[in-house]
């Protein structure tokens, strides 16, 4: 069996996995911009407690220096008010101040106890300006510690001043930032998925109530019909989908139709024919009649012979079966052949056949099937024209096609009905009253072999004057030839 998931489940898993990839990428971002923030606030103020204590420092120096002349430097910097001094600078930034003289020898320090001294590597990068850097002084600090080292003058002496801090303060503060985080983001998770929860089953709605309607719609219910929507794309979709519906519609019923007339088609002439050979046979036609009677039969033979023929050429055309056998001959003869074979009809209403007074019309087409295009075209022309009219035929050659027109006067079509007309199995109710043998397939084939022979076709029509069709056909060898 197919493992299949629904668009609904795609789409939702797809969001909520860049939601929280979302999420994991800000939280990324939080992390690091926390952590430079940080050790950013950290060194601003480890520095300028440093550079405070080195200027109150030598201040207090200088004043213990005026009460105790006899005092070395190093004993100066001994002194209890220097030692409050780090020691407020300390609690400041939450850590220990060191001071060390030039040989790194630690004189005064606000912590418990500190090592005896610090290397040279160390104090030697130690200016007056000050330098941020990480140091476990030597592996005295159980871990790695912010830290800013000074070195400044009294005297004759130089000593050096060191303020620290823990790295954990910083480990604290940045969990402390991504508990706050990751609650947050919990409770906005579960928001968002909600929301994506719900907007995905509104967006997923309309597709299921296009399967549901097309499943309708195949089991034989063409005239279900899906609502309009409010979203552009769906919109669009659901417009398309009632449009094949009308679609499916009307050739459900013209297929009916067909059938119906078909059916009839083939019922009517069959039953005459039948019922008049059994009644030569069985004598109950008189011999004076009989021959009349087999002119009927005759005409039968030939109207279902009509039938049979236009539905297996348009099979064969549909199918792709039918080839052509193209050749250069006159459009003109294939024309007055067809003329001859309605003479009767023409005759009898009065018909004025115009536009063949012209030179020979060249085509490159096959013969056969142009003269069926004429023939159903012509056919049509004199079932429709008024009685007195006018049969109009136009000839307007081009590069490699020539626009052949057959026009006739009468009640013309609607607009309604001109884009039906080459539909298969379409007539009009008006035509069904005039048209005796017709079963609606002549203008579709008449439509079919144009297009097989790379062409066109066209009707225009003014209601109450005339009818016009307009169809090209090469007058030589086409590309795709």
């Amino acid at each position: 069996m197919r493992d299949t998931k629904s668009i609904f489940f795609k789409y939702f898993i797809i969001c909520a996995a860049v939601i929280l990839v979302s999420f994991v990428c800000l939280g990324a971002v939080l992390l690091l911009v926390s952590s430079q923030y940080f050790v950013g606030e950290k060194r601003d103020l480890i520095m300028a407690n440093v550079s405070d204590a080195c200027i109150e420092s030598t201040e207090a120096m200088e004043i213990l220096s005026q009460n105790n002349r006899g005092l070395s430097s190093i004993e100066l910097m001994s002194n209890g008010e220097v030692y409050d001094i780090i020691k407020s600078h300390a609690q400041s930034i939450g850590g220990e101040f060191v001071i060390a003289d030039s040989e790194g020898t630690i004189i005064l320090h606000s912590a418990d106890s500190v090592p005896e001294s610090i290397s040279q590597s160390l104090l030697s990068g130690l200016t007056s300006s000050g330098r941020y850097f990480d140091t476990d002084l030597d592996g005295f600090y159980p871990e790695e510690m912010h830290s800013v080292g000074a070195s400044f003058t009294y005297g004759d002496e130089v000593f050096y001043i060191l303020g620290s801090t823990s790295l954990s303060e910083q480990d604290d503060y940045i969990w402390n930032i991504m508990q706050i985080f990751l609650i947050s983001m919990v409770f906005v998770l579960i928001a968002a998925l909600v929301i994506v929860y719900i907007v995905t089953l509104r967006l997923t709605a309309p597709i299921k109530e296009l399967a549901q309607t097309a499943k309708v719609i195949g089991e034989g219910n063409f005239d279900e019909r899906v609502p309009e929507y409010d979203t552009t794309e769906f919109y669009i979709l659901g417009n398309a989908f009632n449009d094949m519906a009308v679609s499916l519609n009307n050739y459900d019923k013209m297929r009916s139709s067909f059938v119906a007339n078909v059916s009839h088609e083939l019922r009517t002439p069959m039953t005459s024919i039948g019922g008049f050979v059994d009644g030569i046979l069985d004598g109950t036609i008189p011999k004076t009649e009989e021959k009349k009677y087999l002119r009927i039969i005759s005409s039968e033979v030939q109207r279902l012979t009509r039938l049979v023929r236009s539905m297996l050429n348009l099979a064969k055309i549909e199918s792709g079966s039918m080839e052509l056998s193209s050749q250069s001959f006159s459009l003109i003869e294939p024309i007055v052949d067809t003329l001859v074979t309605f003479e009767s009809r023409l005759e009898e209403k009065n018909i004025d056949v115009r536009g063949l007074d012209v030179d020979r019309v060249m085509l490159y087409a096959d013969n056969d099937l142009v003269h069926q295009v004429i023939y159903n075209l012509l056919e049509n022309a004199i079932k429709f024209v008024n009685q007195d009219g006018y049969i109009e035929f136009g000839f307007t050659p081009h590069e490699k096609l020539t626009a052949v027109s057959i026009k006739n006067s009468g009640d013309g079509l609607s607009q309604e009905e001109l884009p039906m007309v080459f539909d298969r199995f379409y007539k009009s109710d008006e035509s069904r009253g005039k048209d005796k043998n017709g079963v609606g397939l002549g203008l579709n084939i008449v439509r079919s072999i144009v297009k097989l022979h790379g062409g066109n076709i066209m009707v225009r029509s003014v209601k109450g004057e005339y009818t016009e069709f307009v169809f090209t056909l090469p007058n030589q060898p086409l590309d795709k030839e």
